[in-house]
């Protein structure tokens, strides 16, 4: 007698962001993603979903929670959950969010286990494979779960076309075998097939030539306005000013996503050509907490307003968009210079994108954008089914789940809620 695979998607299936999946084998579960939809606000209450046991820890059938990656529509909601849930993640991504929050507050990962890629992990009835894909967020994972009758694969969120390509081209090679339900994200599956692109804006080697091509040509400073937590992004920005025969300069917030990376291959002090400048509000914030040794550990490494101010053709930096209107007031970044916009487009829309590009209209500075998506081309994505046979793809963390249908063999469409059998 065999025992049967439940899934129930809570949040995901008609939607980017948010994800929440839960398993169930005979009297045991699992949840993997607990996170926070992008659609909330700022401030917005936004409850668990209900998944027993998850808020409250007193159901021992709830075996535990597993994080897929670092991104807050993937665990944004993990402060709601009781800690006597065990908490399955990657070390890196652990170590990443517990730094980002010095600078901005938010749920910490706490994992009682960590993922290691390809390494399986025993839960109860449930064996976890985590497999290390590419991805916009360091150490992000997409995770099998067998049952011993069944054999589940969710993919996260991932990519084909970063600076980990060659992880989204082994998964192609040597995919799972006997997969029943392939969990696949669609972000790039729009509701209309206008919305869908079916090729990458480029990949992360294409922003780096762009970035450094517009480094060489601007005679004053570039900025690139980037997520600090973006490491892939970091590395394509050093490796265009090193191109351009630039210094980059990275703000606290890098610095400490460098370091928490625990690679010495990622660019962080004491690499050549690589400097600090500390943005007013992180001083405040180093000010408030007391704790001066982030300043300290890269006294002799920071570059200051006046000295980018003398020399902005030397730099490059590396950092959030709200800090560049002190630049611009600083007299660091002038009509010689240039903004680029390394960031999903659609935040240009909102009002802190149209300051910053109001900004650079009325004092001159060029505006650029060299971007490429975190998340698989609709042609990968087809590559990926191909090569898995899964007997039913099932979509997540798209806005485009029911044409899954028109492009996918085996597609199986569900809604929010729904338990379903494998």
């Amino acid at each position: 007698m065999t025992n049967e695979l439940k899934v129930r998607v809570h949040r995901g299936t008609q939607e980017i962001g948010g994800s929440c999946i839960e398993l169930q084998t005979g009297d045991a579960r699992l949840v993997l993603d607990v996170g926070r939809p992008l659609s909330a606000r700022r401030g917005d209450q936004v409850d668990l979903p209900d998944v027993p046991g998850l808020a409250s820890g007193d159901d021992p059938t709830l075996l535990g929670v597993v994080i897929s990656h670092g991104h807050l529509d993937h665990y944004g909601l993990l402060d709601q959950v009781s800690p006597n849930v065990p908490v399955i993640a990657g070390e890196a991504a652990a170590a990443i969010v517990e730094a980002a929050r010095f600078f901005s507050p938010g749920p910490a990962l706490r994992p009682a286990i960590h993922l290691r890629d390809r390494v399986p992990l025993q839960v109860g009835p449930f064996t976890i494979t985590p497999y290390l894909v590419d991805h916009s967020a360091f150490d992000a994972y997409a995770v099998q779960v067998d049952t011993g009758d069944h054999r589940f694969f969710y993919t996260g969120d991932l990519r084909g076309h970063g600076r980990k390509a060659a992880l989204f081209e082994q998964l192609i090679a040597e995919p799972p075998v006997d997969v029943d339900i392939l969990l696949m994200e669609g972000t790039h599956i729009g509701a209309s097939a206008a919305d869908e692109p079916t090729h990458a804006t480029g990949s992360e080697s294409d922003v780096e030539r762009a970035m450094a091509t517009t480094m060489r040509g601007t005679p004053g400073l570039v900025v690139a306005a980037g997520s600090a937590q973006n490491v892939d992004r970091l590395v394509t920005c050093y490796r265009a000013a090193r191109r351009a025969g630039r210094t980059l300069l990275i703000d606290l917030y890098g610095v400490a996503v460098a370091r928490a990376t625990g690679r010495g291959t990622i660019p962080q002090p004491g690499f050549p050509g690589l400097g600090v400048w500390v943005p007013r509000r992180q001083k405040v914030r180093v000010m408030q907490s007391g704790e001066f040794h982030r300043t300290r550990e890269v006294r002799g490494l920071r570059v200051f307003p006046e000295q980018i101010a003398a020399h902005p053709e030397r730099y490059a930096i590396y950092t959030a968009s709200s800090s560049i209107a002190e630049l611009v007031t600083a007299g660091a970044l002038d009509d010689s210079g240039t903004v680029i916009w390394s960031m999903w487009s659609g935040y240009l829309k909102e009002p802190s994108g149209q300051r910053l590009r109001s900004m650079c209209a009325t004092n001159g500075v060029a505006f650029e954008e060299h971007h490429t998506s975190g998340h698989a081309t609709v042609t990968d994505l087809q590559r990926l089914a191909d090569a898995f046979h899964a007997r039913a793809l099932v979509p997540i963390h798209t806005e485009g789940g029911f044409r899954y249908g028109g492009i996918f063999a085996n597609a199986e469409a569900h809604v929010d809620g729904d338990w379903w059998a494998a």
